[in-house]
């Protein structure tokens, strides 16, 4: 073939534009969805936390009579014992959603996948941000969901026994909201615990360590500044967004809480930026 017949052809040749390939946060936060939705440990993780919200919560009812009979015709002691039966599930789910927050990050560590994320994110704090965002919002949907399903399942049976409450009382939803709040804040606090240490094994010691082994310590030391260090630990001050408290209201809580983060939020940030893949 000729020069003078591949001429024509090549002439046809239309140049393309090229597309927009800017990295845009958007993109990073999808990645990281398809990322948490696609693992195994994922769907069992939540599986098992929807499980045993309701679960723990019929049980709580079919064992314990004297806990509702007891509530009589007071409107707040009614409320309160809807939102312990509802919420019951949130002292062994806060293990189940520290595990999972631990293995989102630690997860890419143990695989090496770390070393594409941040190949395709150069700057490498927003795959720790659209992380951390992805997998609070989900947990704060599924615990809602888990939350709100114990109630309507132990609700009759709660009526059966002469405790009548309403989902329309700001005592019972709040609590309820407040439950789901805390398992995405303390799952917050595992997930940083893991990008700080980069170890699975490691990580999850230490999210479980804090939440039960900490105020088991501390609770054996009679001094008053120990009493005071129990309040500020998050597993006591999370429990005031749905059992209540008398140390923090709701807003101190989440603000606490939130400190609890940022504890080890910044130096995951500032270890990710300076450390090796």
């Amino acid at each position: 073939m000729s020069a003078a017949t591949t001429a024509p052809a090549a002439a046809r040749v239309t140049l393309q534009p090229v597309p927009d390939a800017r990295l845009r946060f958007t993109g990073i936060l999808r990645s990281e969805w398809i990322k948490l939705t696609t693992l195994r440990s994922t769907v069992w993780a939540y599986a098992i936390l929807i499980a045993l919200q309701i679960g723990m919560g019929v049980l709580l009812v079919l064992t314990q009579p004297e806990m509702t009979t007891a509530a009589g015709s007071d409107p707040s002691v009614v409320a309160q014992a809807a939102v312990q039966v509802s919420t019951l599930g949130i002292l062994f789910n806060q293990l189940v959603i520290s595990v999972l927050g631990v293995l989102v990050i630690t997860g890419e560590y143990g695989t090496g996948q770390i070393r594409s994320s941040l190949t395709a994110v150069p700057k490498r704090l927003p795959v720790l941000w659209a992380k951390a965002l992805v997998f609070s919002v989900t947990s704060f949907v599924v615990g809602l969901v888990a939350v709100f399903a114990s109630y309507a399942v132990t609700w009759p049976m709660l009526q059966a026994k002469g405790v009548e409450s309403s989902l329309g009382d700001v005592e019972v939803w709040g609590h309820l909201v407040g439950a789901a709040g805390y398992l995405a804040l303390i799952g917050l606090v595992a997930f940083f615990l893991g990008a700080l240490l980069r170890h699975t094994a490691g990580g999850i010691a230490a999210a479980v360590g804090l939440l039960l082994v900490v105020p088991s310590v501390i609770s054996f030391i009679s001094a008053d500044w120990a009493s005071v260090l129990a309040d500020w630990l998050p597993g006591s001050v999370g429990q005031t967004l749905f059992f209540g408290g008398e140390v923090f209201e709701p807003w101190q809580a989440v603000l606490v809480m939130l400190g609890w983060i940022a504890l080890f939020a910044v130096p995951a940030a500032v270890l990710m930026r300076r450390r090796d893949a």
